[in-house]
């Protein structure tokens, strides 16, 4: 069985039957744009997320974005956002022509370094969006201290992590992307909980901020043809709604699942020197939308061809930290040395829900048999 990233053909066949019958219903009705399904998915994330409101729209990437226009920022206000991340993150903030500020990211968790932020902030400083990065989420307890100190807003970045539970100090838990003011998800196909085309969401407890997500989202209208500001277009559409509600019910089957073949990996690869495996926090569980190792010694771009040539797939996120992306390199010129050592070294194997154990024991054997060639006296 060919081994995949992220296997969507056998997940889809595993729920075939709902998500042809949901598919089915909307063309019945014809309902394409803000049919009753979207309400209704809404309405089930936010159940499952415990947060009062859920705003639908196209993407992951339009999320974060509409999130920052309902904070009325100013141009060259500054944003900090980890340097280890997808573009998107950093992407948005340029565009609203907002200055994104760069933090190193943790060693062990990848996620943004909140001992470094408060270096960070200055008189320009408006927000920080945490990115929940792999599937677990930032240190949001501290964070949330230095932003409430500050008086800064908090914008997650949870495309990553959705469904992950973050447990605070004084024994109170909340979902990844309900914590700060606002959080954003994305629905593309290979996240935990993906439709099949694109889509994204916005989570908040808040009202006001609530009801001008929408507006933006709606072309700046709160009633058709009055547009009381600047906004967009950014639906999620009834089609995909319809199959991410079939989707949302398996969430918690797909956690267990991704976690199950973690488990294995952590077994089956613990103690080869020269890879470091996934460190779980003790106060998040972890959903592993990715399960990255690191590679040391300079040998991941070794390991990832010596997969390939077995028919095992890897991906790097990310090879190159934002600073150094050409794009970003006027707007910071610092460095940071574990991002730019991270990307040297990171490496994201097969994980998802359909994993065989025919498939994790052949991905382990193949990682042990490159590093006791590679280093046969150890």
């Amino acid at each position: 069985m060919k081994i995949e990233m992220v296997d969507l053909h056998r997940q889809y066949e595993r729920i075939k039957e709902e998500v042809n019958e949901q598919i089915q219903e909307v063309l019945n009705s014809c309902a394409f744009i803000n049919g009753p399904q979207v309400k209704e998915f809404c309405e089930n994330l936010a159940i499952y997320n415990n947060v009062k409101h859920v705003i639908p729209c196209a993407n992951g990437t339009d999320a974060l974005q509409i999130a920052l226009m309902t904070l009325d920022l100013k141009p060259g206000d500054e944003v900090i956002v980890p340097v280890h991340t997808y573009v998107a993150t950093a992407e948005v903030i340029a565009l609203l022509q907002l200055t994104p500020v760069f933090v190193d990211c943790e060693d062990r968790f990848f996620s943004i370094d909140v001992t470094q932020i408060e270096d960070k902030i200055t008189s320009k400083t408006k927000a920080i969006v945490p990115v929940h990065l792999y599937g677990q989420c930032a240190d949001m307890d501290k964070l949330l201290s230095i932003a409430q100190k500050y008086h800064l807003y908090v914008i997650e970045d949870a495309a990553q992590a959705i469904g992950a539970e973050y447990h605070f100090p004084d024994g109170h838990s909340s979902m990844a992307g309900c914590m700060g003011n606002m959080g954003t998800t994305s629905f593309f196909p290979s996240k935990n909980l993906g439709g099949y085309g694109d889509g994204g969401a916005i989570f908040t407890n808040d009202d006001d901020l609530a009801q001008k997500a929408k507006m933006i989202a709606n072309h700046g209208q709160r009633i058709k043809y009055h547009h009381d500001m600047i906004g967009c277009n950014s639906r999620l559409d009834t089609l995909q709604a319809a199959i991410l509600n079939v989707k949302l019910r398996y969430l918690n089957d797909y956690k267990i699942a991704r976690n199950s073949a973690a488990d294995y990996y952590d077994h089956a690869l613990n103690g080869i020197d020269g890879l470091i495996l996934p460190h779980r926090k003790s106060n998040c569980t972890h959903v592993f939308h990715q399960y990255t190792i690191r590679v040391t010694n300079d040998r991941r771009d070794a390991l990832k061809a010596f997969l390939q040539e077995e028919g095992i797939p890897s991906m790097i996120y990310y090879p190159i930290p934002l600073h150094q992306q050409k794009g970003y390199q006027k707007v910071n010129t610092a460095s940071f040395p574990t991002a730019e050592r991270l990307s040297r070294e990171v490496l994201s194997i097969p994980i998802h829900t359909e994993m065989t154990k025919q498939q994790l024991e052949y991905i382990t054997h193949t990682i042990r048999s490159f590093f006791e060639t590679e280093f046969p006296n150890k």
